[in-house]
């Protein structure tokens, strides 16, 4: 693989990488209080007095009665559900952006190995490749010509055939 290819590669590996970091800072972030004129959004309806038992408050609507919900107490609870393994989120965006560094240095790195050269070096270059090109078109259009010419003479050979097989004609 040439060292451009390389290089685009790279940056799309380091695009995705950074996508991918972003996307999890912003999924993991906590919510934030914008101003004391929103709700706080760890605590959306807070009573007016902590001190206030909270199976005095009135029921939320859609919620079953009391008399549920007093049988639901007594029973003992059920046990609780297998937790997955919790992601350690503090270290998760240093891992993300220490990976996201380690992908720049690799690109540094590719574009350090790029060639040096001056501007009257390419045009050096794109000179002699011009050259090539025009001599190796020239030789394509000669070895064209050449099949061409085959071609007419296959074309006449063949038209001699069908002419011979229509007409039940020996060959010459």
């Amino acid at each position: 693989m040439d060292i451009i290819s390389q290089l685009q590669e790279q940056l799309n590996e380091m695009a995705m990488v950074a996508v991918n970091t972003f996307g999890t800072l912003q999924r993991d972030a906590p919510p934030v209080r914008l101003s004391n004129s929103y709700p706080d959004p760890l605590n959306p309806n807070p009573s007016a007095n902590p001190d206030e038992d909270p199976s005095k408050a009135p029921p939320q609507p859609g919620a079953p009665p009391a008399a549920a919900q007093a049988q639901a107490q007594a029973q003992p609870p059920a046990p609780p559900a297998p937790q997955p393994p919790a992601l350690d989120l503090a270290e998760q965006p240093k891992a993300m952006s220490h990976a996201l560094v380690l992908a720049a240095k690799k690109f540094d790195a590719l574009v350090a190995a790029l060639p040096l050269s001056s501007e009257e070096d390419q045009l050096k270059r794109i000179k002699e490749l011009q050259a090539e090109n025009e001599a190796v078109g020239l030789e394509l259009q000669k070895q064209l010509e050449a099949a061409e010419l085959e071609l007419k003479q296959v074309e006449v050979l063949f038209n001699e055939a069908t002419d011979n097989c229509i007409n039940l004609k020996k060959p010459d």
